[in-house]
């Protein structure tokens, strides 16, 4: 079993395992814990109480993050004509129809999110396999399979986020970078916490939200109170006020 190095243990050191953190208390004690040699990305892991076996009780949507995630977004394209001209007006990476799922079979996968005209769903429909289970397939229900291609590619290079139940019934979200400062990581954490609330399947049944738990790249786990979810940011400017 492989060890962890000197900087994790001692960041794991400085926190209480056993500890509900609430949200403004979590992201500023992972901002003063030892830093990996990069900008780590700042994720947050919810734990939640659906049967994903039930179709109504899944969850999937995207959300746009009020200070995005730092993340420099490649974005590929299925279209044609002006399409295919609006897409790379709009900024995409790689734009293509059958040249482009041809090259994909080939391998290529530089890309982060992928974008299809409805028209072009003949050519995407094959790559399924590859692109199915890296979370790149196009669909209809979180905007990518649109003929408003320049709305989707702009939305995509701002950050817009996919997010959805794995067979675990948890959600993986990132909200941003250990450089980003505080009053940025806590928005964003808001507004994911408000879409998470929000998107409740009517169906489910019991205690909806099991934990949250918000890390970096390469650090050790903080546990959230998953009952504050309301009033984040307000108490980002409290606890500023209480500070000063």
């Amino acid at each position: 079993m492989s060890q962890h190095g000197k900087r994790y243990r001692s960041a794991r050191a400085a926190i209480d395992r056993e500890t509900l953190y609430a949200p403004v208390d979590a992201i500023r004690t992972l901002k003063s814990l030892a830093s990996a040699k990069f900008d780590e990305t700042v994720e947050v892991h919810f734990r939640l109480g659906l049967n994903v076996r039930h179709a109504d009780e899944q969850l999937r949507g995207t959300i746009m993050l009020p200070n995005g995630t730092g993340k420099d977004v490649r974005v590929a394209v299925f279209a044609e004509g002006d399409k295919a001209r609006e897409a790379q007006e709009a900024g995409a990476d790689v734009v293509g129809a059958a040249d482009l799922a041809a090259k994909i079979e080939g391998g290529f996968l530089d890309f982060d999110v992928a974008i299809a005209t409805p028209d072009q769903m003949g050519n995407v429909g094959k790559l399924g396999r590859v692109l199915g289970p890296r979370g790149l397939m196009p669909n209809p229900k979180t905007g990518t399979v649109t003929f408003d291609v320049g709305k989707a590619v702009t939305d995509a290079k701002a950050g817009k986020l996919e997010y959805r139940t794995d067979r675990g019934a948890n959600v993986h979200v990132p909200i941003g970078r250990k450089s980003f400062d505080e009053r940025r990581l806590v928005e964003n954490y808001a507004a994911l916490i408000e879409e998470i609330v929000r998107a409740k399947p009517a169906a489910a049944k019991g205690r909806y939200i099991k934990t949250i738990t918000v890390t970096t790249t390469m650090g050790p786990g903080l546990h959230i109170d998953p009952a504050r979810t309301r009033d984040i940011v307000e108490d980002l400017e409290e606890s500023a006020t209480v500070l000063a």
